[in-house]
């Protein structure tokens, strides 16, 4: 829902493409005013302007009638409905095109400018970086969680306030054009890329698939505007720099930038790392050298677009993990990194990578569930990712789901022993015999696997922990909000 702009029937028409005097279903008025655009009949407010969209699980158009008892003004519709209280309906061939043509017109309307991230994987991460960094120097509104798709970005630029300087939003994609399509949406001035990997694979096909849908942004953003580009792999430097001749390559490669390479990475307690950047030392608050690139990518952003040095600085590195995404947690004497929010090869690489090299003396053990979306890459996907795995300074690695399918390696000299169970709970009846107490576990799947399910398995049998689990990729109402 959104606030702040003064949307009328005139103005809701000249966004939805219908023309004035047209007569609607349940009739319309000139003068007619709408306090916010609003989704979710659970937050329907008196004076809203409700828009019924369709999702996989619920149909917006049985509750036209519950928020018009809800105080909703008129409701966007695909198709006539019934409504007990009788209330002005803008027809529209498709609500969530209506949808999208409300934030492109709230868009416009605002003076802040936008800032586009998309990557494989890393964007809602960077993006809270941004803003953190960002903040100490603008007014800044960024997208909640992780609303990267048609109706997650469409919702978050409608929640802009008036006085926002930048928009930091991001911007996912599992289907070719889907990119170009946020990119009509958003018109971002600015972009951050933050690297490019084998995921939604079903959607987008390879690897190269997956680079062009993501350089789709570049080409979609306004050429006088700023574009951070990740230097991992080599080849999005490339394609960027084949969009964007003036793009900046920010990293700690000799593929980066002078102005925007870091230097000296050192890793720290709790694996976290420092660097030094424009003479400054730098603590990053996320773990892993995965953390350190993107804590980079963000203050070069933030250093383009005229932010304090300092402040900017400051803000970001007191960024820490959110839910699910290699936060830890205490059971008892283990620590569970939980970073099950999102998983393909890289990501399960980088994760893996920075268990390896965690701090202290206990035996490191990987938990490893089905890496979805990889079309028909899945089965060689996943067994490489397990070679890979068994080729780390680990003790133990439990294989479930789609790596236990994949097929055991070989064996090979000083490979961590493995489990291969075919469910995850499977996998924990037969890890939990191993486990003494001290070790650091990592639980590494894909969203829809649940994996922090296993939480409540260790808690009985370890003892408490402290903080929740949350899922920010999923609306109230049921509409999936996030792509990678």
């Amino acid at each position: 829902m959104t606030s702040g702009l003064a949307w009328t029937d005139t103005t809701v028409r000249q966004a939805l493409g219908i023309p004035a005097g047209v007569p609607e279903p349940g009739g319309s008025e000139a003068d007619l005013r709408f306090a916010r655009i609003c989704t979710d009949t659970r937050e329907v407010g008196e004076g809203d302007l409700f828009v019924a969209l369709q999702g996989e699980r619920y149909d917006g158009h049985d509750f036209v009638t519950e928020a018009a008892a809800k105080g909703a003004r008129a409701a966007v519709v695909s198709r006539t409905v019934e409504v007990d209280n009788v209330m002005p309906l803008y027809l529209v061939p498709d609500t969530l095109d209506g949808l999208a043509g409300l934030a492109c017109s709230r868009r416009r309307a605002l003076a802040g400018q936008v800032i586009g991230i998309t990557g494989s994987s890393g964007k809602t991460t960077v993006k809270e970086l941004i803003a953190a960094a960002l903040r100490g120097t603008f007014v800044v509104h960024q997208t909640t969680g992780n609303r990267n798709n048609r109706v997650g970005l469409s919702l978050s630029i409608l929640d802009a306030p008036i006085n926002a300087e930048f928009l930091v939003l991001e911007m996912g994609t599992s289907e070719p054009g889907e990119m170009a399509t946020l990119t009509g949406i958003a018109e971002p001035d600015h972009v951050v890329l933050t690297t490019v990997g084998e995921a939604h694979l079903t959607g987008l096909g390879s690897l190269e698939g997956v680079l062009s849908e993501k350089i789709d942004l570049l080409r979609g953003s306004s050429p006088s505007g700023e574009a951070v580009i990740g230097d991992e792999p080599p080849l999005l430097a490339f394609a960027a720099r084949e969009v964007r001749a003036d793009a900046h390559i920010s990293g700690f490669s000799e593929r980066a930038d002078p102005d925007c390479r870091g230097a000296e990475l050192t890793q720290e307690s709790c694996g976290r790392y420092r660097f030094r950047i424009w003479d400054r030392e730098v603590k990053a608050g996320l773990p892993g050298v995965h953390g350190a690139q993107n804590l980079l990518m963000a203050l070069a952003c933030a250093r383009y677009l005229g932010a304090d040095q300092s402040s900017a600085i400051e803000g970001a590195s007191a960024v820490t993990p959110g839910p699910l995404r290699g936060e830890a947690k205490t059971i008892g004497s283990l620590t569970i990194v939980l970073d099950c929010y999102n998983a393909n090869p890289q990501s399960v690489l980088a994760a893996l990578e920075l268990l390896s090299r965690l701090p202290g003396d206990g035996p490191r053990v990987a938990v490893l569930g089905s890496m979805l979306e990889l079309g028909s890459h899945s089965r060689e996907l996943h067994r490489s990712t397990l070679e890979r795995a068994l080729a780390l300074s680990l003790d133990l690695v439990v294989a479930t789901g789609d790596f236990a399918s994949s097929g055991r390696p070989a064996a090979g000299p000083d490979q961590p022993e493995l489990i291969v169970a075919p469910t995850i709970d499977e996998g924990y009846s037969a890890l939990r015999s191993r486990l003494i107490g001290s070790e650091t576990v990592l639980l590494k799947a894909s969203r829809a696997v649940a994996m922090e399910t296993l939480v409540d398995r260790f808690e009985a049998d370890f003892g408490s922990s402290t903080g929740g689990i949350l899922d920010p990729g999923v609306s109230p109402t049921g509409v999936r909000q996030g792509n990678a």
